[in-house]
């Protein structure tokens, strides 16, 4: 980073009293989970395989959009008809089968982005709260969190089921500062999406945007945020 994005991100920080940290994408890459739960999904209904370049675009808007963004590209390929009511039709079983998959191999074809340790451990030696935010659900998350370590640096873990809407709508950032305590002005969010952004900007919380996560496959730095790291390790 400049010296320029460094002051500004510190400046942040000194004026944050907490930070919200999303998780597919900004702590962990799950592509390979979402790969390997996904086709396993699609072989038992006897649908076509979608590749990790195609999923990473759907990531992000919680596992409904994600599953229905997914059928909707294999009945294409498959020259099914394309109708919300052949996806509808299938998205029962599909769903059943997802979670069942899902849980199954939940972070055993994930791993944690270099420099995520480093910059939670930061993070705490400031003082400041932690709380993980995730569209992901909230029974994939934590065990994921567990799994690899981090579980323990976030006081509260909400996923994409623990609030009426998700992000990019605000209502999860602005509950999850309720649960710290905290005024969004001086909560920071730190995410790898527009929704992220979006979310964190309609919040009135400050946000920073990591350089190597998904954004619907679309480049991250042309998001409306309030600075970019290219390792949590620089939130130190």
């Amino acid at each position: 980073m400049s010296d320029h994005a460094t002051a500004a991100l510190s400046s942040l920080l000194s004026r944050a009293d907490a930070v919200i940290v999303d998780l597919d994408g900004t702590m962990v890459d799950t592509m390979g989970d979402f790969n390997e739960a996904l086709n396993r999904m699609l072989a038992e209904l006897a649908l076509p395989a979608i590749g990790a370049q195609h999923i990473e675009h759907m990531v992000g808007k919680g596992s409904e959009h994600l599953l229905r963004s997914v059928l909707r590209h294999v009945l294409a390929l498959d020259g099914s008809a394309q109708s919300a009511m052949k996806i509808e039709e299938l998205y029962p079983a599909a769903w059943a089968s997802y979670q069942r998959h899902y849980l199954a191999i939940n972070g055993q074809f994930a791993g944690v982005y270099g420099g995520v340790e480093a910059g939670l451990q930061a993070l705490r030696a400031r003082g400041l709260r932690l709380a993980c935010l995730t569209n992901k659900p909230t029974d994939f998350a934590q065990p994921l969190l567990e799994s690899k370590g981090l579980a323990g640096y976030f006081e509260h873990v909400f996923g994409g089921d623990a609030f009426e809407r998700k992000k990019p709508d605000p209502l999860p950032l602005l509950k999850t500062c309720e649960a710290l305590g905290t005024a969004p002005a001086r909560t920071l969010m730190v995410g790898d999406s527009s929704n992220d952004a979006q979310a964190a900007r309609a919040a009135g919380c400050p946000v920073v945007l990591v350089t190597y996560g998904y954004n619907h496959g679309q480049p991250v730095r042309a998001v409306d945020a309030d600075g970019f790291v290219d390792s949590l390790a620089q939130l130190a």
